[in-house]
This record gives structure tokens, C-alpha cells and sequence, in this order.
């Protein structure tokens, strides 16, 4: 039987995950979700960590999904050279926020709210029960949604994840887009300030 971790070494890790370097470098719009705004999402079905397959085509109202590149985990160090990366740090303080305005963004309008990444299920259900998620995490791990939306990516390692972007989307079509994204433990608020400035049409 392997030991677990003392409460310490797991609160330790923690803090490290949740706590934003001071000297993140700032990701720059480079264009590269110009063309989103107005598209209809395409018919591609995404595993969830609630166990269901989920079409975002399909979801009725409004939809907010935010993507993230990858979820870090307490009894793994940030990987070498990641903080170097603009925006790739962040992603559970991201996770964090949505949970923490989750009431606020559904009172805004948001009949749905997902986070997306290129992470199995598995992995992604781990990081649901751990930080307590109210809403479930899709997978696009064959990159499928990615590739037919051209959303931007990025290479790390041998992995292609994709980059911090936030998509409001409504009965399907895609309404907003929030790219780049930073700091990421502000996401939720931003995308709660637009939902309230902007209710969906009835």
C-alpha cells in the first residue's frame, strides 16, 4: 500500500497551483480567434465528466465554456519552462474562479457553463472531485472540436494542447469570445461582467 502524502505536502502543493507567479509573461492577441465570433458550432460530441456525451451544438440557451490547456495536479510539480509559456499557468486558480461565481454566472443567464481541455476524462474527473466543480469538464482529447473550430494551440512536450480562450455560446452559434485570456483567476468575473451587460435575447 502506497502512503499518502501528509496533509501538509498536499496543502503545499496545493498553494502552488493556486498561486499565480508575480512575473507570468502576458499572452498578446494574435488573432487567431478572430474568425469565432458568428460560427456555428459543429456537431462533434465531447466526453464529460458528469459520464454523458455533450454537443455544444445542441445545448439550448446560453453557454459559457472555458478552455484551458491543461490541469496540474498536488503531487506533481509545475512542469519545467510551463511558466514560461503566456497563458499557460492558471489553469485550476481558472477552474477556481468559475466554481467560485458559478451562482452569479447562472443568475446571469448562463444555462450551462463548461471547462474544456485536450485532458482525458479520467484526469479531468480527478481535478471535478478534488476542487469541488459544480458543472462538468469536457474532453476534446483527439482534438476534434479544436480542429474543426481552428481554435489556437500549442505544442508542450509531446502534448497539443489548446490555448485560454473563454466562448459564450448561444443555442449553438457562437456569440463572444474572450482571447487571450489573463489573468486567469479573473476569468470568471469577466465573463460575469459581459453576461450581465449583455442578456441573451428571449
Amino acid at each position: 500500500m502506497i502512503a499518502k502524502k501528509p496533509e501538509a505536502s498536499y496543502l503545499r502543493f496545493m498553494r502552488n497551483l493556486l498561486e499565480l507567479p508575480g512575473d507570468l509573461p502576458v499572452p498578446e492577441d494574435d488573432g487567431a480567434c478572430a474568425h469565432l465570433k458568428g460560427m456555428m458550432v459543429p456537431a462533434i460530441s465531447l466526453e464529460s465528466t458528469s459520464g454523458s456525451l455533450v454537443k455544444l451544438a445542441e445545448t439550448r440557451g446560453r453557454t459559457v465554456v472555458y478552455c484551458y490547456p491543461r490541469m496540474g495536479q498536488p503531487d506533481q510539480p509545475v512542469p519545467k519552462n510551463w511558466d514560461a509559456i503566456p497563458g499557460a499557468r492558471g489553469c485550476t486558480p481558472q477552474s477556481c474562479s468559475f466554481r467560485d461565481h458559478y451562482q452569479e454566472l447562472t443568475a446571469a443567464g448562463a444555462f450551462h457553463v463548461f471547462g474544456l481541455s485536450a485532458q482525458d476524462t479520467d484526469y479531468q474527473r480527478e481535478a471535478v472531485e478534488r476542487l469541488h466543480l459544480p458543472f462538468s469538464l469536457l474532453s476534446d482529447l483527439e482534438l476534434h472540436l479544436a480542429d474543426a473550430l481552428k481554435l489556437p494551440t500549442f505544442r508542450f512536450g509531446s502534448m497539443t494542447l489548446i490555448k485560454r480562450l473563454t466562448l459564450i455560446i448561444d443555442d449553438g452559434h457562437i456569440t463572444k469570445v474572450f482571447y487571450p485570456v489573463f489573468p486567469p483567476d479573473k476569468s470568471a468575473e469577466q465573463t460575469l461582467q459581459w453576461l450581465m451587460e449583455n442578456p441573451a435575447a428571449r
